[in-house]
């Protein structure tokens, strides 16, 4: 790569490599020394946005992610999609139901293996497979079931489409989670989708707004604005991230999300601020195609599909890094487990660490890593008994995606985005560590509550004052605006005017304003007049001062 090669080239020249046409979808992530992520921008050049020295780590990503996967023209472009789903089901983003879990499993299983052979799958092939962050026996078991009945006969890319189709109709589906506080200091995951912005707290969706009602992105320094309507009805709604550059990228996503959903052509696309009137802030505009325009793009590629080389449990287990002689093998089967230092020091509000491939493999309720005794195994069951008719999330009741453990170097734990110290595991029992977790959070919440009546009392205060003064400041504000109207009027209208009378500028519409009678008449008796009158002064005055 030459110093003022663009970022264009990079994302042209892998997806040439792979023979992608539908490559709008996706894009180059990468990680900055302050280990905050970002999209690789085409239109500026790659060592500038870097900020590090080579050799530089990036990872080819589903960068927006289709709204109807059956608009998807060729069987590559789909394949690519159902590895990146396969890794958001593999890190907790994509939550679901427990029969919804249970079918993703299947087509997964059913797209590696194929059909169901009694004599090469053993009873408990399933948990070779590491599908989810967490896996009960309960699931793995249904799982097996499906593939043995209802997915026969269904060939990788025909199973890979279905689970397109289902991971489509979920509400995760598509949202890469941006961690935040809302303005009460509650944790939230803020999303884009191709049905607009999306918020949730644990694993609810709290907030929907469809990009028609989504009219301005906005952010200031770790604040970072939503302004749009609901129910007829104009709102704010603000989020504080950890750092300013994590609020700038979340910024520059909603606005690359905003004008790929939401736009019928890209000339439509305009470039976007975050400045007020009189400050310089950021700008930035979307440079791509729009979803629009990558389906009927889609759909007039008339060429004979490429062959896809698909990865085998043998050739995915075979070396933990990718296997360099697959041409389309973006990811390996089996996800790495996490080094040593990240298991000893998993986060303990997530409530399970991820479990070795030899422990056995535990309900998602559980709290406690499971160990080899028969005593633990028989509570697992109980568990499960107990879990027959209760829904079943990826993430449990916390929508936190868990560390990435494929390519991308970024910790994404919520406690250290917002410099809060990790808690250190101790080596006593598990129990006693939950216990002293609870404790710790009860007193958390206790402090919380009293900083809250703190802060009521000193709002109760401030509104009194206010409403004493209520009267100035109303004839403060009305004064500020006809000031800033004035001033407005005075910048704009005061040069427009002396252009069209003393400039010869033969522009179109000037020179149709200066032919109408109105401004003849105007330039001859008044401001003619005017103008001698003033020299007339001026002389006067040099006359003096020169007489000095």
């Amino acid at each position: 790569l030459q110093r003022e090669t663009k970022g264009q080239f990079l994302i042209d020249h892998i997806c040439n490599y792979y023979s992608l046409l539908e490559k709008d979808y996706f894009g180059i992530r990468y990680v900055d020394p302050e280990k905050q992520r970002h999209w690789l921008e085409p239109n500026k050049s790659i060592f500038k946005q870097m900020k590090s020295h080579p050799p530089y780590t990036m990872c080819f990503r589903v960068k927006f992610y289709p709204h109807e996967p059956l608009k998807i023209k060729e069987e590559l472009t789909r394949y690519l999609l159902y590895l990146q789903i396969k890794r958001d089901i593999f890190h907790g983003r994509l939550l679901c139901s427990f029969s919804d879990a249970a079918y993703l499993g299947a087509c997964i299983v059913q797209a590696e293996l194929g059909d169901y052979d009694p004599d090469e799958h053993p009873e408990n092939y399933i948990s070779d497979f590491k599908i989810f962050p967490k896996q009960s026996q309960k699931l793995e078991k249904k799982i097996a079931e499906m593939h043995k009945n209802e997915f026969r006969g269904q060939s990788p890319a025909v199973a890979e489409f279905n689970l397109l189709l289902k991971a489509n109709s979920l509400e995760t589906y598509g949202v890469d989670p941006h961690p935040c506080k809302d303005s009460f200091g509650t944790t939230t995951f803020l999303g884009f989708t191709a049905a607009g912005f999306v918020v949730f707290q644990g694993n609810k969706r709290i907030h929907l707004l469809k990009w028609c009602d989504v009219y301005k992105l906005k952010f200031e320094g770790k604040t970072f604005y939503v302004f749009g309507a609901q129910k007829e009805k104009k709102a704010v709604l603000s989020f504080h991230t950890s750092t300013p550059a994590a609020c700038k990228h979340l910024w520059k996503c909603g606005v690359e999300n905003q004008a790929f959903y939401k736009y019928a052509k890209s000339s439509q696309i305009k470039t976007m601020s975050s400045s007020k009137i009189f400050f310089k802030g950021s700008r930035f505009r979307y440079s791509g195609k729009v979803a629009k325009e990558v389906v009927e793009a889609s759909s007039k590629i008339q060429r004979e599909p490429p062959e896809v080389h698909r990865t085998s449990i043998t050739q995915s287990r075979s070396s933990p890094s990718l296997n360099k002689q697959l041409i389309i093998n973006m990811e390996p089967l089996q996800p790495l487990l996490p080094s040593p230092c990240e298991e000893e020091e998993g986060p303990l509000d997530e409530g399970i660490q991820l479990p070795k491939e030899e422990e056995i493999s535990v309900p998602v309720t559980s709290s406690s890593p499971v160990k080899d005794t028969g005593k633990d195994v028989d509570l697992a069951i109980e568990q499960e008994e107990k879990m027959k008719e209760e829904p079943l999330t990826i993430s449990e009741l916390v929508y936190n995606p868990s560390a990435s453990l494929l390519p991308t170097p970024v910790d994404d734990e919520i406690d250290m985005l917002f410099d809060t110290c990790p808690r250190a595991e101790n080596e006593k029992d598990d129990t006693d560590s939950f216990e002293e977790l609870e404790a710790d959070e009860n007193a958390f919440l206790i402090a919380e509550e009293e900083e809250l009546k703190e802060a009521r009392r000193a709002l109760r205060w401030s509104y009194d004052f206010l409403m004493g003064n209520i009267e100035v400041n109303a004839f403060v504000k009305s004064f500020s605006r006809l000031f800033l109207v004035g001033l407005g009027l005075l910048l704009v209208v005061f040069p427009l005017f002396l252009v069209l009378l003393e400039s010869d500028l033969q522009i179109s519409f000037l020179h149709e304003i200066r032919q109408t009678p109105e401004f003849q008449q105007f330039h001859i008796e008044y401001y003619c007049p005017l103008r001698q009158w003033m020299a007339c002064k001026i002389n006067f005055i040099r006359d003096i001062l020169g007489s000095f």
